[in-house]
């Protein structure tokens, strides 16, 4: 569902429309809640829902009423609990909460109300927040799915901003349609089934975004490759009849003075490879390409905001099939770098592709810092469950700003521990290194295995395997599916870039 953004600063007695989205505060009546000025025939029935203790305030619940009044015929009340604690992701869950409930509401137009008390609680501009929140939780995957009741579900929907006090402008909520827009790229790209998405796909998608905000693309083939040593890369692609592909993405700025790199997980599927994973769920392993989704979705809004920073982006994809060609266990690799590599697990391909990926962005552009995603290890989900993304760095300085866009873009992130006698682990028998540790501690081994691909490099490891699909508790996330966990981590990243020490 599209939701067209218009903005409008008259007074609400005069706004038409057919429903309206207001914010009320738990320990608050509607004065308290910067709603005072709504038309007092609109407000009667809110009022009386709150004097009844039926509508509290409360976060997550919402209400639905029919006002009586003509020009505004239906209301939507979302609580966001209490004043005291109300923060940016707090506006940004709301507003997720009634992008969920717009289809329910049967209205082609449908208005939301900014007020002082919910821009009080930001230090980012509240009309981006809500309109982020808004276009997050409408987001539907129905691509393979008849239509049905189309009267009642409109395919888009004209979303009127109500802003009586100048709080917020057209800019900023083009700017939250814009960062979620991209994030539900990444989302969309990352629910496609992988007889739909290929390496190749993948190509395609990156070459447009090329072609829409002026950027340079190159794809690297299998033979290219060859010549470049990526030994490792083309081990995982062996099984499957499907190319794997290395997608450089460029996005240049004139006044740019550090360049960041940023590098993508992108197994279109995972089966396991020689080393098959069991039956159930093996359906989900179309979700082993949301690291490249992000970056692909994140390199959308980059086209548009346009930062003072160099953004290569590179994005290693292939499937991992267990076909009579595929990788063997106790198979040795020669890596971009170099480096020997004793193959003990054919499931552990995602550090295989990431780690000759992250050699040739290294070598190749000598980029300030690198910031690798990637739904790399299960042992992640157990550590964090699917709230926060885990990582790892070898530069704390990085890693600050890695959290701090983490914590501003609701994209919240960890850092476990790197001590050297986890790498331990993975030294090789036979070889240099061997790409599983083989115990415990499987998202550090697995982290600390890419290291060894960034030379000195400042980096910072994103293992997502836990935030990337099927995140409940988060209203502006899908019930199932891709999340598009990253892209604005990485969006706020680059806004905000500060030269690494």
């Amino acid at each position: 569902m599209e939701l067209n953004i218009e903005y409008s600063n008259i007074s609400l007695t005069n706004e038409k429309m057919e429903a309206l989205v207001v914010f009320v505060a738990e320990d608050s009546d509607l004065r308290g809640s910067g709603l005072s000025a709504l038309p007092s025939q609109l407000k009667k029935n809110l009022v009386d829902s709150m004097k009844l203790k039926v509508f509290s305030g409360k976060k997550g619940k919402s209400q639905q009423l029919f006002s009586g009044y003509t020009k505004i015929p239906q209301i939507l009340a979302v609580g966001v609990g209490k004043k005291a604690e109300l923060d940016a992701e707090t506006i940004r869950r709301s507003a997720g909460h009634a992008g969920k409930l717009l289809t329910s509401l049967k209205a082609n137009k449908v208005g939301f109300v900014v007020s002082s008390l919910l821009q009080a609680a930001s230090e980012t501009d509240v009309g981006q927040l809500l309109v982020e929140g808004l276009v997050l939780g409408a987001y539907e995957f129905n691509l393979y799915k008849k239509p049905q009741n189309n009267k009642s579900n409109p395919k888009s929907i004209k979303i009127h901003c109500c802003d009586p006090e100048k709080i917020t402008s057209l800019k900023a909520l083009k700017a939250g349609k814009i960062r979620a827009d991209g994030t539900n790229t990444a989302r969309t790209l990352g629910n496609l089934p992988a007889n739909d998405l290929k390496p190749k796909d993948l190509a395609t998608e990156a070459k447009k975004i090329a072609r829409q905000y002026k950027m340079e693309c190159t794809v690297l083939e299998e033979k290219e490759m060859k010549k470049l040593g990526m030994g490792m890369l083309l081990g995982v692609s062996r099984g499957s009849r499907e190319p794997a592909k290395l997608i450089i993405l460029e996005y240049n700025h004139q006044k740019a003075k550090q360049t960041l790199a940023i590098v993508g997980k992108g197994v279109t599927f995972d089966s396991g490879g020689i080393s098959l994973k069991p039956g159930k769920n093996m359906d989900e392993m179309k979700f082993d390409m949301c690291g490249a989704a992000a970056v692909l979705g994140a390199m959308k809004v980059i086209g548009q905001i346009n930062p003072k920073l160099n953004i290569v982006a590179v994005i290693p994809t292939t499937e991992n099939l267990p076909g009579g060609e595929a990788q063997r266990p106790g198979d040795i690799v020669t890596a971009h770098n170099g480096k020997r590599v004793e193959i003990l697990n054919t499931d552990a391909e995602g550090r295989l592709i990431l780690g000759d990926a992250l050699s040739y962005v290294v070598k190749e552009f000598k980029p300030d810092a690198v910031i690798d995603l990637a739904t790399l290890t299960g042992a992640c989900v157990t550590a964090l469950g699917h709230l926060t993304t885990g990582a790892i760095t070898n530069n704390d300085d990085l890693m600050e700003q890695v959290r701090i866009a983490g914590n501003s873009s609701g994209d919240r992130v960890w850092q476990l521990p790197s001590f050297p006698e986890y790498g331990e682990a993975i030294k090789g028998k036979y070889a240099d290194l061997q790409n599983i540790g083989g115990g415990d501690s499987g998202t550090i081994v697995g982290g600390m295995f890419l290291e060894h691909f960034v030379a000195d490099t400042p980096w910072v490891h994103l293992d997502i395997a836990g935030t990337s699909w099927n995140v409940k508790y988060i209203a502006y996330q899908p019930n199932s599916g891709a999340t598009g966990v990253g892209v604005r981590l990485l969006v706020d990243l680059v806004q905000n870039w500060t030269p690494t020490k």
